[in-house]
């Protein structure tokens, strides 16, 4: 009954394109992005940050740039799909946007997003507004969090919603929120959508607590009336009941349950993510409120039935309370996991192959006489295009305050460079239209990332530490500058308060007027864009020495000094090359499989 009640909004053909659409997007959902939210109480320096790695077969990773301007009235906008490059439409343009660089913008406003696909009937085709469009525009036109939820909701229901179900990250200087929504459908009348727009809520993060998502809808029952903390749609729990969704009364109504169900692939290849980042962060321990505000600590394996895909009714919480304040390195690093440590752990069976490789090749599943197996899905994937961590930092001043720690391709062996968000350009090697996914550029950062983390593969068990290695210090070296270029800015940023404003006359009339903070400005340009251009330049150079050090499974030897050793008698032999083999699980299944015929005799 259900099935013909929702039918009767939506076309025939409609419903098929939206079946073939949200399929297509299921697919790309399971390996799709992840997103760590951290409010200002539980980090490290009082800053909000939020984690994203944009994770996708056909997406490039570059920095995209957008300065502020001005525009002129009745001009519009041009809408793109985000994922497919389709034209959608025309909005109308805003008189002034700020600036944007990647997911941050001059306000050290935030957005990050995790697509959960949905019900498949609610999907608009007649949508103006992608996912990705609502996130750079909103970044364009709002200030903070609150704003850039009004924006979203706004933008959606006045133009329409072209995408499937969306989890958006938002934070500001001072709140992190997490924002779930979904479309609602196709229902005509007079020729025109009756059903545009979307349906949707929001939960402040509080103070103190983290949150994460990764491609499912996680907000279940919210508080009815609690604006602070908690906005959401006018008509999100009646919208539900028409559609058949829900019946219940109205305090114990789920987002999660009535617009994205679970089933064990949401739960496996989704949650499980998110479960993995509270472990890390929370050092195996959930502390939380219960129903009843009462804060409550338990073990986090209490909920591992549930993050493997056996358990639905185990659902952990949305906001845990870390067990320590967390810095961007650690935010860094939990994007970096594998389930490690855990019953889930990619690097410790068979799969693995010989050297212990944390990752499964597509598809997200195999079958092998008649039973359906999966491929584990962590944090860390092959296929990402971008990820990052951005902090907005409240104690400064917006010009200085925004930094978004930037990266490409494989977030386990690649690094992030701190680029601060009001800088006058991007990085040569994050630059859009330095080469694409199809055209290889020796200057573009997210080639040389993808031509480490593919030597990688080949011996991930003895190449990735190394990565790692060198990753780790770079990122901890930035940590320790970046209070020092702080001070440094601070110092220009005082002397232009205390400057009086210039401006350039010509003919009696103002021509240009000096923006007074240029030269904060150039100076975190300068720092951002040599920064990004040093470890470019490392990592090309980190490419060639994995080729001769790990060149056909030897390893060559090094002096302490850095230096390869030597034969003794030419300085072009080594010597001290070894051989690591392989994992003792591979030896295993090896004899197994073939010991008769490989068995040496005594």
């Amino acid at each position: 009954m259900q099935m013909d009640k929702k039918t009767s909004f939506i076309s025939p053909v409609l419903v098929s394109l939206a079946s073939a659409l949200l399929c297509m997007s299921a697919v790309y959902n399971a390996d799709a992005c992840t997103n760590v939210l951290i409010s200002k109480g539980a980090s490290a320096d009082g800053s909000c940050m939020v984690s994203y790695a944009a994770d996708s077969h056909t997406l490039f990773g570059e920095l995209y740039f957008r300065p502020a301007a001005n525009h002129e009235k009745g001009e519009m906008l041009k809408i793109y799909e985000w994922d497919t490059g389709k034209y959608l439409g025309d909005i109308p343009q805003v008189p002034y946007t700020y600036q944007t660089v990647g997911n941050m913008n001059e306000h050290q406003l935030i957005i990050g997003e995790s697509t959960f696909g949905g019900r498949m009937e609610l999907f608009d085709s007649t949508g103006i507004m992608d996912y990705g469009s609502l996130i750079y525009t909103t970044l364009q036109r709002a200030r903070t969090a609150r704003e850039a939820i009004k924006v979203i909701v706004d933008l959606a229901n006045t133009y329409g919603y072209y995408s499937s179900g969306e989890s958006f990250s938002i934070a500001d200087k001072d709140e992190v929120w997490v924002m779930d929504l979904i479309g609602k459908g196709y229902r005509e009348e007079n020729g025109q959508n009756a059903n545009r727009g979307i349906v949707w809520v929001a939960r402040r993060l509080p103070e103190g607590y983290i949150c994460a998502h990764a491609n499912q809808s996680r907000i279940s029952t919210f508080p009815l009336d609690d604006p602070e903390n908690c906005l959401y749609a006018p008509d999100v729990i009646s919208f539900a009941r028409e559609m058949g969704y829900f019946d219940g009364k109205d305090e114990d109504f789920s987002f999660c349950d009535a617009y994205n169900p679970l089933n064990f692939g949401s739960m496996r290849g989704c949650e499980a993510r998110a479960w993995s980042a509270f472990n890390i962060l929370c050092d195996g321990q959930f502390t939380f409120e219960d129903e009843n505000g009462k804060e409550v600590t338990c073990d986090s394996y209490e909920y591992l039935d549930y993050a493997m895909g056996y358990d639905a009714s185990k659902r952990f919480p949305l906001f845990v309370k870390p067990s320590r304040k967390i810095t961007m390195k650690d935010v860094a690093d939990v994007m970096r996991d594998h389930f490690e440590g855990t019953p889930m752990d990619m690097t410790a069976d068979i799969g693995a192959g010989g050297n212990a490789l944390p990752y499964r090749w597509r598809p997200m599943d195999f079958e092998y006489e008649g039973q359906v197996y999966v491929n584990e899905r962590a944090i860390a994937t092959q296929q990402t295009g971008f990820w990052f961590v951005g902090q907005s930092r409240g104690w400064l001043p917006d010009v200085i305050g925004g930094l978004l720690w930037f990266g490409t391709d494989d977030a386990a062996t690649s690094y992030l460079t701190p680029i601060y968000t009001n800088i006058n350009k991007v990085p040569d090697c994050f630059a859009e239209g330095n080469g694409n996914i199809l055209e290889y550029s020796p200057a573009s950062a997210f080639w040389i990332c993808n031509r480490v983390a593919n030597a990688c593969y080949r011996m991930y068990n003895v190449m990735a530490p190394v990565v790692r290695e060198k990753a780790d210090d770079f990122e901890n070296s930035q940590m320790d500058i970046i209070p020092e270029i702080d001070i440094q800015a601070m110092a220009l940023y005082q002397k232009a308060l205390d400057t009086p404003r210039k401006q350039i006359r010509r003919n009696d009339e103002i021509q240009k007027v000096i923006d007074p903070l240029a030269e904060v400005k150039d100076f975190l340009t300068d720092y951002s864009v040599g920064t990004a251009q040093g470890i470019f330049d490392e990592w090309v150079d980190l490419e060639t020495f994995l080729l001769v050090k790990f060149m056909d499974g030897n390893v060559k030897a090094q002096n302490p000094d850095g230096f390869f050793v030597t034969n003794g008698y030419s300085d072009r032999i080594p010597d001290g090359i070894t051989n690591p083999g392989y994992t003792d699980k591979w030896k295993e299944a090896v004899v197994r499989d073939h010991g008769d015929i490989l068995r040496q005799p005594e």
